[in-house]
């Protein structure tokens, strides 16, 4: 499978910097939302949220996913999203644009330990749809680092699954393709969903580290 083919099969989250006039706090707080209101009725759309540096800094950052390839470039190619850009000229302007695509969102850091829900208004709501947060984007770790968190997790499941199905009546005698892909399609969900999040959790202050 090629690059552009695999990056098209997986989530892709891009993350925005601009500086912001200070002077127009205001308006920039509400032109964030609006972008995020109009990305909401795109298909494919899977979260946005928007980050400051600080109080006193110009940096903001924004980050929005979308399912695939395909479903971004129809909400970055938008007559919807050229308007919404237009609009905020005035006040913002781009500095840089980072694409993250596949196993690199298992190593995103939490994005605040503060989070305001746009619709409720309440505080520690992390929901896809969030307003301010509180802390800047982090960059993903390397890919050694990546491979070497992941096979931390991925060695000593894979060894206790084995051994658990050892005890499986006959298991042993199964074909090797049947065996493999029952362990396979009991590990991925386990690995997914709490192996690898708690891997990357107890290495965060590892993983984050300069290179």
């Amino acid at each position: 499978m090629d690059v552009m083919a695999e990056s098209a099969a997986h989530p892709i989250t891009v993350a925005i910097e601009r500086r912001i006039d200070p002077a127009r706090t205001v308006e920039a707080t509400s032109w964030m939302q609006a972008g995020t209101d109009l990305a909401t009725g795109f298909d494919g759309f899977l979260g946005s949220g928007w980050v400051r540096a600080g109080e006193a800094s110009d940096l903001w950052y924004m980050l929005y996913r979308f399912r695939d390839i395909p479903t971004l470039e129809a909400w970055e190619q938008s007559t919807q999203r050229a308007w919404w850009l237009d609009s905020g000229r005035a006040f913002a302007s781009e500095v840089r644009v980072e694409r993250r695509t596949g196993i690199e969102g298992w190593f995103d850091a939490p994005f605040a330990t503060h989070v305001e829900d746009r619709s409720s208004g309440r505080a520690g709501d992390a929901t896809p749809d969030t307003g301010p947060i509180q802390q800047p984007i982090p960059a993903a770790p390397p890919r050694w680092k990546q491979a070497v968190a992941i096979w931390l997790g991925f060695f000593p499941t894979n060894l206790l699954a084995s051994w658990l199905l050892s005890f499986v009546p006959g298991f042993t005698d199964w074909p090797l393709v049947l065996r493999v892909l029952l362990a396979t399609v009991l590990l991925t969900p386990f690995m997914t969903y709490l192996v690898l999040p708690w891997v990357t959790r107890m290495l965060r202050p590892w993983l984050q580290r300069a290179r």
